[in-house]
């Protein structure tokens, strides 16, 4: 029994690591055709090792870029899909954590339906509505902006259903004594609620960042000044001018690359309260 059991534990390991090859590998491959000419990239002679041309193609690719060949720098485009994820992970955190809080605590006519009609909202996502959303953003003037980008994202069902939740599992006990302690709502909400979903927070707060970081039709459709394109989209842009110029792919796989690094980056920050929010079940 104990060998079959080491057999077993042996395979799910080697299951587990073909996985991970499987996934790792084009993400590899990538980063190595950063590093080689667009010439060594189209001739497949780029090797399984990295080039000599690293740091001239990424500083190549964030600030300079390439005129000849209609491949604009993708720094700008960095910080404006930063701006755009932030900007959507801390306005939903932030509507939803006060809609949840006042559907859970406080007594006003048709409090469940308000409840319920945010929930709805969850079968029509933006892919759905984007054309009446498209002609409200233009009615307000409000393309090519950051504003245009962000607002009509950041309202989130989802968000408040998962804060509403948090709320209802916090004892009646805790806050009667915030009350004979004469903590009024808000400082009740600031002091109290905030600190318990401290890890809850940070779990969707990661969610959202990616949501937000790799959003794609919105920013094609309200965005025609280069100056506000998103990384996602400008992947999409150079990969169709990498086509139609001479080869500048190693240069769309370093741009591929780059856009990975922030989230990868939030996710590595931010690990452990991302797993026990999602896995802590009781405050």
């Amino acid at each position: 029994m104990a060998g079959s059991g080491r057999l077993l534990g042996l395979l799910a390991h080697l299951a587990l690591i073909l996985g991970v090859v499987v996934m790792v590998l084009p993400v590899y491959l990538a980063f190595i055709a950063s590093t080689h000419s667009g010439g060594d990239f189209l001739s497949g002679r780029i090797g399984l090792l990295p080039g000599s041309l690293l740091l001239e193609n990424y500083r190549t690719a964030l600030f300079t870029g390439s005129s000849t060949q209609g491949f604009p720098p993708v720094g700008g485009m960095l910080l404006n899909s930063f701006v755009m994820a932030m900007a959507i992970a801390l306005g939903k955190i932030a509507i939803s954590l006060l809609s949840a809080f006042a559907v859970c605590y406080f007594r006003f006519p048709l409090r469940q339906t308000a409840f319920w009609l945010i929930f709805i909202t969850l079968m029509l996502p933006v892919e759905v509505r984007i054309l009446p959303t498209f002609q409200v953003v233009a009615d307000l003037s409000l393309l090519n902006s950051y504003g245009g980008l962000t607002l009509p994202l950041i309202a989130s069902a989802t968000a408040t259903f998962l804060f509403r939740q948090v709320f209802m599992t916090i004892p009646d006990e805790l806050t009667e004594a915030a009350l004979i302690d004469g903590a009024g709502p808000l400082r009740f909400f600031w002091h109290v609620l905030l600190p318990l979903s401290r890890t809850n927070i940070a779990a969707l707060f990661v969610i959202l960042f990616i949501y937000g970081w790799n959003q794609y039709l919105w920013p094609l459709l309200v965005t025609t000044d280069t100056r506000y394109y998103t990384i996602v989209m400008g992947i999409q842009r150079l990969a169709a001018a990498a086509v139609e110029a001479d080869p500048v792919w190693h240069l769309v796989m370093a741009t591929a690359i780059l856009a990975m690094l922030p989230p990868i980056l939030v996710i590595a920050l931010m690990q452990n309260l991302f797993v026990r929010g999602l896995t802590e079940t009781e405050k």
